[in-house]
């Protein structure tokens, strides 16, 4: 009977001790939403572009600001590879934008404005994800313009092309031609009509080259481009949402994340400008500053390191 009674004590000394030390439960303590940190790992992911990368970069290190434990799994592929691991939970957060995913859950959807999109996604994903806040940074479909063309013709939005347009030369990669969020959408939805289609790379070396040359005279860039800010180009407004939103916004697996993960992710949304993510992206492909040194900085300068 006494060893029972020894036994049963150590027992209950070793169920006391377990509690004290955070062990009961579930074992999961980011996923009730406890205080800042936890003991779980929160693993970030990215694609395999730098832009996602850094911003994924930035958001480690925001959490981990926070105190929480933080893998990282940059650099895993396209959006077909990486999606079902967040959906199955191996990923609890990456770095997103909304449009893209959209149309990858939902390619018919009309949706183009930031809250229509957001809206659509509540629908179309599935209950074990969630996208947080949007970020005011949009990596999309911009018509840009030289400095010199801007100011030739006055030009700060794409409506104000309407009566000049067919003077002039635009150069996109072979799609921008037929698609809606292209010269189709353009011409439908403002009356721009250009002069000549110029077909060449997606937003890449020879589309800047020809731009800065003046061999052609609008361009289609994508609105965090280093190229926009190294040449002094002019990324024209789109009043009327031709090319649809692509806000930055984490996409997380929900019942991992406590209010700490997301309080600290919506802050950095808070915070990231399209012209931020255009000044980090220059920093790294003409300075070759490296990505964690990049966020490090940005966190910093916004109050957020």
């Amino acid at each position: 009977m006494s060893r029972m009674i020894r036994g049963a004590a150590a027992l209950a000394a070793a169920v006391l001790a377990l509690s004290a030390c955070g062990g009961g439960g579930d074992g999961d303590p980011l996923s009730g939403g406890g205080g800042e940190g936890g003991g779980q790992t929160i693993t970030i992911g990215g694609a395999d572009f730098p832009e996602s990368g850094l911003i994924g970069e930035i958001y480690a290190q925001a959490l981990e600001s926070k105190g929480v434990k933080v893998e990282r799994k940059f650099s895993i592929g396209s959006r077909e590879v990486y999606y079902d691991q967040v959906k199955s939970g191996a990923i609890q957060v990456f770095p997103e934008y909304n449009g893209a995913l959209l149309a990858y859950l939902d390619k018919e959807n009309p949706a183009s404005t930031t809250q229509e999109v957001d809206a659509a996604l509540k629908q179309k994903l599935p209950a074990e994800l969630e996208v947080l806040a949007p970020s005011q940074a949009e990596n999309k479909d911009t018509l840009a313009v030289t400095a010199a063309t801007a100011s030739k013709y006055k030009l700060t939005t794409i409506e104000d092309l309407k009566p000049v347009a067919g003077e002039l030369v635009v150069g996109g990669p072979p799609e921008f031609k037929t698609r809606q969020q292209g010269l189709v959408g353009l011409e439908k939805v403002y009356g721009v009509k250009f002069k000549e289609f110029k077909s060449l790379d997606t937003a890449g070396p020879i589309t800047v080259s020809n731009l800065a040359k003046n061999q052609i005279q609008a361009a289609d860039l994508f609105s965090t481009d280093a190229a926009i800010k190294k040449n002094g180009f002019v990324a024209l407004q789109d009043p009327k949402n031709v090319f649809g939103a692509q806000n930055v916004l984490p996409l997380v697996y929900k019942s991992k994340i406590n209010d700490t993960v997301r309080t600290a992710l919506n802050a950095v949304s808070a915070k990231l400008t399209t012209a931020g993510l255009q000044e980090m992206n220059s920093e790294m492909s003409e300075k070759k500053t490296d990505p964690e040194t990049v966020a490090k900085d940005w966190l910093g300068k916004n109050g957020l390191g």
